[in-house]
């Protein structure tokens, strides 16, 4: 896996900062778990553009403070407006890029359009239970105002169930074990409200008492 150090430096250098106006689950971290994960998966397709993939990851929340619910479209426009990047692609590249970022939410009523949009959707679902817990969590607190942390635990039971349930709309393109013992897990917990709310709960204020969420 070789990427161009040029744009790397770029990305870290100009892109990487915008991430600390997101809420909690959607900052610098997540993105480089998607990076690493991204180059996983990219690794089992052969003559990937790694380069593509490094760029799509590094670009894919990047509007999520503007408009959650929209992020995806935000921050594929936000990508196509970065005149640099036309150094180091070419237009049809530069169009799967946009597109991949476009396609990688996991409640998009369609299949990614190229396997660089099956790349990011993929790593850029959870694979832990504990991270589930944070981010629907920190989401809730930011972006419905007003509740307590009781029903943010029962609007995360509800969301999770959407999204990760025997029926859940988050797709997954490639094999993982990982993520098959993650969605064992979750669906497990996702049982019982009652005890899901509880375990969140213990989490929340573990996370709290360590300074890692703020009150």
């Amino acid at each position: 896996m070789n990427i161009n150090k040029d744009l790397q430096n770029y990305i870290e250098d100009n892109v990487f900062s915008d991430y600390e106006k997101n809420e909690e689950g959607h900052r610098l971290d997540h993105i480089k778990y998607v990076i690493d994960r991204s180059f996983k998966f990219a690794s089992t397709i052969p003559d990937i553009n790694y380069d593509m993939v490094y760029v799509i990851a590094a670009y894919h929340d990047i509007g999520h403070h503007i408009d959650a619910k929209r992020h995806e479209i935000i921050s594929a426009e936000i990508m196509e407006k970065d005149i640099n990047l036309k150094k180091y692609f070419s237009c049809s590249e530069l169009k799967i890029i946009k597109e991949a970022i476009e396609d990688h939410r996991a409640s998009s009523n369609h299949e990614p359009r190229s396997i660089y949009g099956k790349i990011i959707s993929t790593a850029d679902r959870n694979n832990t239970v504990e991270d589930c817990l944070k981010r629907s969590y920190t989401y809730g607190k930011v972006h419905t105002e007003g509740l307590t942390d009781d029903e943010l635990f029962e609007r995360a039971y509800h969301a999770l169930v959407k999204k990760f349930g025997y029926n859940g709309y988050a797709k997954f393109y490639f094999e993982d074990n990982e993520y098959n013992n993650f969605l064992k897990d979750i669906r497990k917990l996702l049982e019982d409200k009652e005890n899901f709310c509880n375990v969140q709960r213990e989490y929340i204020k573990k996370l709290k008492k360590d300074g890692i969420i703020k009150e």
